[in-house]
Order: C-alpha cells, then structure tokens, then sequence
C-alpha cells in the first residue's frame, strides 16, 4: 500500500533530511587515506545520536539477517550495502555514503559518491553523470507522472554514455517504514507503472556502474559488488510528490559546502 504524507508528516521528514545533510558533512570531512570505513560509520552514529535520533539502517532486519551499522559504505567496484570494517581509504578510491535517520516516527534516506584524490576521468564523468541522472529523475517526480517517467529518465541519460544501470536494486517509498511501496526503478518505460499522486514521498536513488549493470553478492550477504569489477556509483535523495514540482526532503548542500574547501575530495 502507498501511504501519502501530511504536510506535517513532511516536516518531519524534511526535518530528518537535514540532521541526515549535517550528517553526510561530517562524514566527509573524515574522509582521507589511511581512515578505515568503520571510523566513518562511528563518527555517523555518534552525530544522529547527538541530535536524539536513531540510525535508520542500524539493526535493520531483512528477512533472517540484521544489519548491524549506521552506514553502508561503498568502495570502487561495490555498488551498495558495503559492510564498515578495518578497510583503509586510499587515494584513488571513490566511496559511497548511504545513511538514513529516524526520528518523530519517520524516516529520511539519501546517499552520495566521493571521489578520493586521483581518479581517473572515467571515474570521475560517472560520478558526476550519476548524479545529474539523479535530477533528471527528480524533475519526474510529479503529480500526475508515472513511476516509470522517473526510471526512464534516469536510464535513458546514463545508458547514453555506455554505462550500466543496475536492475536488482531500486529505490522505495520512504516513510513510517524505510521500505515502503512504491518500488522505484532505475528503468522502465514512459508511462508505466504506478500513477505519482501529491503526499507521495520516495527515494529516487540511481545506482550506474562504469562497465556493465550485472551485479554479485560477496558470501557476506551484504556487499553488492559489479561483475566486472568496475566502479559503481550512487546518489539517492528522499523526494516528496508535489503538484506541479518535486521536492527533495534530505539535501546535499552541507556536504557541497565541504566539497568546495576540501584539499581531499573532488567537488564534482
């Protein structure tokens, strides 16, 4: 069932949005070479804590597993899920950030890619591709569109420069619930799929790999991996329906402001 929001539902969910912005922040100023992924994901449970609220993906149950971090963090060729752990950063590497943060009784859910020193142009028109497909997507995002108008979007822009868009994985309604119906793809066709109403709120989240879209799952049951090892990357805000435009409920102008004094990280 898709549940449509109250405005004061979508406060709060903006609300959340921006503890999740200010996290994302702190996040990347921690990131360098030499920090290992699970000090990102300390340094994210502390601030959500700080600001008296809960890591939507910690202790998050899928089906007999539980998800036992604040964070999924992505390095190069995994698309989602990465496990926190004793990896190290090192320059040269791109990282994917996905949190999300609970609190009022709603969730907020969004995601972004950071390019570590000296990465290649490839790399680097991917990064930046994927999230323009991001915006491509949200400008769908209205009242009155279909599902689909949103996938395509996104497919159509990234598959023209050769990438693949990853299938298995789409993005979701967000709410009560950080998986709420309806599924949206990354995919699709014009037209097709469910009708966008106002109150609607979804996580538009494209995830586009540099070679092909197939992907494979580490004997962890987590980390998602490219095939053909090549980088992935994935942006993902938390959108709410409007009537005549889409309004993004998290935001990315904390990390923006990081991005542009940061001797580390390219601002893409």
């Amino acid at each position: 069932m898709i549940y449509l929001k109250t405005p004061q539902e979508l406060a709060i969910i903006q609300a959340n949005g921006e503890i999740l912005g200010k996290c994302h922040a702190e996040v990347a100023k921690a990131i360098k070479p030499g920090v290992t992924t699970l000090a990102l994901d300390k340094i994210a449970y502390e601030f959500i804590k700080d600001h008296e609220a809960h890591p939507s993906f910690l202790n998050y149950n899928v089906g007999d597993k539980k998800y036992a971090y604040s964070l999924c963090i992505s390095v190069n060729d995994v698309v989602v899920h990465g496990l926190p752990g004793s990896l190290e950063l090192k320059e040269g590497d791109i990282i994917s950030i996905d949190g999300g943060v609970y609190k009022h009784g709603f969730h907020a859910d969004s995601a972004y890619t950071y390019a570590i020193g000296g990465v290649s142009e490839e790399v680097t028109k991917l990064l930046v591709r994927t999230k323009e497909s991001l915006y491509l997507g949200i400008k769908q995002a209205v009242a009155g569109k279909r599902i689909g108008d949103i996938g395509s979007a996104v497919q159509v822009y990234s598959e023209s420069f050769g990438y693949g868009v990853v299938r298995e994985l789409v993005g979701h309604g967000v709410g009560k619930n950080l998986h709420e119906s309806p599924e949206v793809p990354n995919y699709g066709r014009r037209g097709d799929g469910p009708k966008l109403k106002e109150g609607m709120v979804i996580a538009i989240e494209p995830m586009v790999n540099l070679g092909k879209r197939q992907i494979t799952v580490d004997k962890d049951g987590w980390t998602i991996r490219t095939a053909d090892k090549k980088a992935s990357a994935h942006f993902e805000h938390t959108v709410a329906i409007g009537k005549n435009e889409a309004m993004p409920l998290t935001t990315f102008s904390y990390i923006e402001e990081v991005l542009k004094t940061s001797t580390v990280l390219l601002n893409i």
